[in-house]
């Protein structure tokens, strides 16, 4: 049984959502946020005290896109993967990561000086400056979805997940009001998928039954 520990709407959600679109049996594991302090047993699980955590037998994860990465190979075959002879590999794993590392990365700058410092440690330049930076780097997903409906060859990968979760986190933001017309209906595409639909009420449920209140961020 895989086993997935997970805070409401954090980085974990996209394994959750990568997990729907599978159909995969697994275990969500709620955690209070943030879980490093308010849940310290944790850490004998993660010494980082982050999420996500992906267990999988002896297999240990806890980089988001990379878990998607695995499930969708490892418990594949799946058309959310892309294998290494297609001519869309290169994309398909360029999206992938850019959606951590590129799009994930500014907002949690932006989060942090906004939302989650005290106040006398809060930054609006900062958090401005980041957000900008952010919103610059949706060119490059706007000039691919202004001509198609997904990322990369030709149908929803987990490359979609992975962006698609940094789009969720923008909206909680509240970043989205300037997205570019196409990233926004590419968004809107991606939330009317049954997978995740799924994922949130998944999580919902979990949350509930297991006395996790949800909050409004996540790291």
């Amino acid at each position: 049984m895989l086993t997935l520990y997970h805070c409401a709407s954090a980085r974990s959600f996209r394994p959750l959502w990568a997990l729907e679109e599978l159909g995969l049996p697994y275990e969500l594991m709620m955690l209070p946020f943030p879980p490093r302090f308010l849940k310290r047993e944790y850490l004998e699980l993660n010494p980082l005290g982050t999420i996500p955590l992906l267990i999988d037998g002896d297999t240990r994860m806890t980089e988001s896109a990379a878990i998607c990465q695995y499930l969708v190979t490892r418990h594949g075959p799946s058309p959310l993967s892309v294998a290494v002879d297609d001519p869309a590999y290169g994309a398909f794993l360029n999206w992938l990561h850019f959606g951590e590392a590129t799009l994930t990365f500014p907002q949690t700058l932006v989060l942090r000086y906004s939302r989650l410092e005290p106040d006398e440690k809060k930054n609006p330049q900062v958090a401005s400056d980041y957000a900008r930076w952010f919103l610059a780097r949706l060119r490059g997903i706007d000039a691919v979805v202004s001509k198609t409906d997904t990322l990369c060859a030709g149908r929803f990968t987990a490359a979609d997940i992975s962006v698609g979760y940094a789009l969720m986190l923008a909206q909680s933001l509240k970043l989205d009001a300037e997205f570019p017309p196409a990233v926004s209906a590419y968004w809107q595409r991606l939330q009317e998928r049954d997978g995740y639909r799924r994922a949130i009420a998944a999580q919902d449920r979990a949350g509930t039954e297991q006395g996790i209140a949800r909050s409004t961020w996540r790291d």
